[in-house]
């Protein structure tokens, strides 16, 4: 956070990483990738416990946080200076002291933060403040943190970026044994849950006909969804959205459909509200973060995985194979399950940029965002590549 510079960044978590043990890495590496344990302690309890230690009433304490926005950091701001510091490593202050926090009563709690709070320093606080609260935003990119790790590997035995990007994808408990296989050479993966990185595509800001002969675009629709990986493999379905989370039993009618699909294949796609035609993202939000779906609505707003991409076939991954040949063998697939639930996407037909052009001024009435335009030469790639792929959007 010290810096803006990618460099600067990389550089500094390649260094932590490298001098790291492993149980404090993979613990650096949970909190880096944006994931966190649950809540600990409400917020206002820990501002609550501040200013009782500050000896300040409680209005300030509502003037001080007005001021300054974010809890953690006014509890630090407030709180008596600390009288010693603590060496504990940083896998044994979550293991042993965060995470225990769970299972005491609020008492308790207050005695053992305390306790920790008079053992660090202000940046130390912070960052425990942080972690209680489960609101450690980094200054990094998931991105640079793959190129961080995959520098470390540079100074034994490299691993590709795109490996380890694979690698953290889905779920992993933060352990020195998963830390060691994220940056092992080679190593066997087990989980047949593992989705890939989605490939995401850039804004596309020029005129088009910069990109050059249309005949060597796909375009298609671009679609106001969730964007997902549907997986099947060992007879189980996975259906996880782009910010890696499982939705699987949220979506139970494209799951059932999931079932006709061969083991080892992976579709990737659009989460969309569908009932002769896309719904509006409204009916969408209806069922998102549901946690139980009644039979009333699963018949009002009926999903389907609008499918436009196969990554992995027959077991083989497939991302480094061209466009065209992925979707020649997705329409062979999907043309083979005729499933409402798994549509294929369609191609827009263009014999010239001015088509598409044209085509692109529908798209309000289509409930569209604008259009994809897809290099048909392409591999599927990880993350945000220039290039390739490219999201023609609309004005909002």
């Amino acid at each position: 956070d010290a810096t803006t510079k990618t460099n600067q960044k990389i550089a500094a978590m390649r260094d932590y990483f490298a001098a790291a043990t492993p149980a404090d890495a993979a613990w650096a590496l949970f909190f880096l990738s944006g994931r966190r344990p649950k809540r600990l302690l409400s917020a206002a309890l820990l501002r609550h416990w501040a200013s009782e230690l500050a000896g300040i009433p409680e209005w300030l304490l509502v003037e001080a946080y007005s001021a300054v926005g974010d809890s953690a950091e006014t509890v630090t701001l407030l709180l008596p200076p600390g009288e010693r510091t603590s060496d504990l490593p940083l896998a044994e202050w979550v293991e042993g002291r965060v995470l225990p926090l769970y299972d005491l009563d609020e008492a308790a709690q207050r005695a053992a933060v305390v306790a920790y709070w008079q053992e660090l320093d202000e940046g130390g606080r912070f960052v425990f403040n942080k972690l209680l609260t489960g609101n450690l935003r980094v200054g990094v990119s998931q991105r640079l943190l793959v190129r961080a790790l995959a520098e470390v590997t540079a100074l034994t035995s490299p691993v590709p970026d795109e490996a380890i990007a694979h690698r953290l994808m889905g779920s992993w408990e933060p352990t020195p044994q998963f830390y060691g296989g994220l940056l092992a050479p080679e190593v066997q993966d087990t989980d047949v849950s593992r989705p890939y990185p989605f490939f995401l595509a850039y804004p596309l800001e020029d005129e088009p006909q910069n990109l050059g002969d249309v005949g060597e675009w796909q375009a298609e629709w671009k679609w106001d969804g969730i964007r997902a990986q549907l997986i099947r493999r060992a007879g189980q379905t996975f259906l996880w959205s782009r910010g890696e989370e499982l939705v699987t039993d949220r979506y139970p009618e494209v799951v059932a459909a999931a079932e006709q699909l061969p083991d080892g294949a992976v579709l990737d796609g659009e989460l969309l509200p569908w009932s002769g035609g896309v719904l509006p993202f409204a009916q969408l939000q209806r069922r998102i973060g549901r946690k139980t779906l009644s039979r009333k609505l699963l018949q009002e707003v009926p999903v389907v995985l609008l499918t436009y991409d196969l990554i992995e076939w027959r077991g083989e991954d497939w991302r480094g194979r061209a466009l065209t040949e992925r979707r020649g063998q997705l329409e062979q697939l999907l043309g083979a399950l005729a499933s409402p639930q798994l549509p294929l996407s369609t191609i827009v037909p263009a014999d010239s940029w001015d088509d598409l052009i044209a085509a692109r001024t529908a798209s309000r009435e289509r409930n569209v965002e604008g259009l994809m335009l897809k290099r048909r030469t392409s591999a599927y790639q990880v993350g945000r590549k220039r290039g390739d792929w490219w999201k023609w959007k609309i004005e909002p």
